[in-house]
């Protein structure tokens, strides 16, 4: 099985549970982020949560420096965000059309706001905060938090826009879209 195939994708059940946090950070859990760093590289994403691979955990991976059209070079710069909170979310609203792994072959164009700090505890159990203001962090940080309770891309979508991603969706799974595939 190669590591795209571990990210599931709608309708799976995981994306619309509440994940429950970490209690304690062993070898499981560093085993868990690092598979997670493989399947979102990759699938060539810039984030990927513990739902996407199956599991209601609060575990996010995110690295929005790597890969072609972001620093250019392909250095990783990953970061592991263990019972992430959103403790900010403010600013103007700063629109962005966003893809997801769990959605292949799709895209959703809305606002999230432009400021964010979120507190979460690293593999090594430290509190870290991240700051994040009008970046590909900021939506990131707020996409991959959302999948931790449930929230995907087209539930922020009106209900005429998410019907069309919806059958949009259906054509590009009935097409072969694999996490990855985006029609920005």
């Amino acid at each position: 099985m190669s590591p795209i195939d571990e990210i599931v994708t709608s309708p799976n059940p995981c994306l619309k549970r509440e994940s429950a946090p970490i209690e304690h950070i062993d070898d499981t859990i560093k085993k868990t982020a690092e598979r997670m760093l493989v399947d979102m590289y990759a699938a060539e994403g810039c984030g990927l949560a513990a739902p996407q691979i199956g599991l209601n955990l609060q575990l996010v991976v995110i690295d929005v420096d790597y890969g072609i059209g972001r620093n250019g070079i392909g250095k990783k710069n990953p970061y592991v965000l263990i019972n992430p909170k959103l403790i900010v979310a403010d600013g103007d609203p700063s629109p962005y059309t966003e893809g997801c792994l769990s959605w292949p072959g799709i895209s959703a164009h809305f606002e999230r706001p432009s400021h964010v700090i979120v507190h979460a505890l690293n593999l090594d159990g430290e509190l870290i905060e991240y700051e994040a203001e009008g970046n590909l962090l900021a939506t990131c940080l707020q996409h991959e938090i959302d999948h931790l309770h449930g929230i995907t891309i087209v539930d922020h979508l009106p209900t005429a826009e998410r019907a069309a991603a919806l059958q949009k969706y259906k054509i590009a799974c009935a097409n072969g879209a694999r996490p990855g595939d985006v029609d920005y």
